[in-house]
């Protein structure tokens, strides 16, 4: 293995604001990404049965808040009344917005279908002054994404690679891609990269995963505890 790159090269990106010091999903713990200096932070954005977008990432709210039900099943009034840690309810995009405007960017995952458009809008209406990045592993959503803003960033997440993931990423026009951690490796990080893409890896939490993301190449890494990258 090649020596360890310095550090500055990589950017360091909160998972669901940094959610190993904070409940995910909160603003509590995108004030933890701050706090940490990330350049980024992740959220998982999806939809009420009242057409409000909020930050979960599960289908259902059971695992992340002391409610229970699915969100797409819950009014925006409910999703108010849930605990999600410490007794913060889990904020909407614009309370997000509002948060990190000036501070700091945002990865904005789609988690289900038809709420790209909805995305933009409140982005695009929100004023926000940082550097977001659209993504998702719903290609269509990415699509509709493009056709909403063709000047994006957008993500391509893979969990199975596909044969070709750069012509993948093209199809799409992404800028970014998303890789699994044990996805990841040199020769494919090069390829990417000589693609023109940006590598981003999810999710290293222990010092040796990141040891290993950094020798290998990735532009960014995805963090619960940010601070280690």
């Amino acid at each position: 293995m090649t020596q360890e790159p310095p550090t500055s090269t990589i950017l360091r990106i909160g998972h669901r604001g940094a959610c190993g010091h904070a409940p995910e999903n909160t603003l509590a713990s995108i004030e933890q990404a701050i706090v940490l200096r990330c350049a980024l932070t992740e959220v998982d954005i999806q939809r009420t049965s009242d057409d409000e977008l909020v930050l979960l990432h599960d289908k259902r709210v059971d695992r992340t808040t002391n409610g229970r039900g699915c969100v797409a099943d819950l009014t925006l009034p409910a999703i108010r009344m849930l605990d999600a840690g410490g007794g913060e309810s889990p904020p909407t995009l614009d309370d997000v917005l509002k948060a990190a405007n000036g501070r700091i960017g945002l990865i904005l995952e789609l988690k289900t279908g038809g709420s790209a458009y909805d995305v933009c809008a409140i982005v695009r209406g929100s004023g926000f002054n940082q550097p977001v990045i659209y993504a998702s592993f719903l290609q269509e959503e990415l699509q509709h994404v493009r056709r909403a803003n063709p000047h994006a960033q957008t993500m391509i997440l893979f969990t199975r690679l596909p044969a070709n993931p750069g012509a993948a990423a093209a199809k799409l026009h992404a800028t970014h891609v998303g890789l699994r951690l044990d996805t990841v490796t040199e020769p494919l990080v090069n390829a990417l990269r000589n693609d023109g893409l940006i590598v981003f890896a999810y999710t290293a939490n222990q010092p040796a995963q990141i040891s290993k993301m950094k020798i290998l190449g990735v532009d960014g890494i995805i963090s619960d505890f940010p601070d280690l990258v």
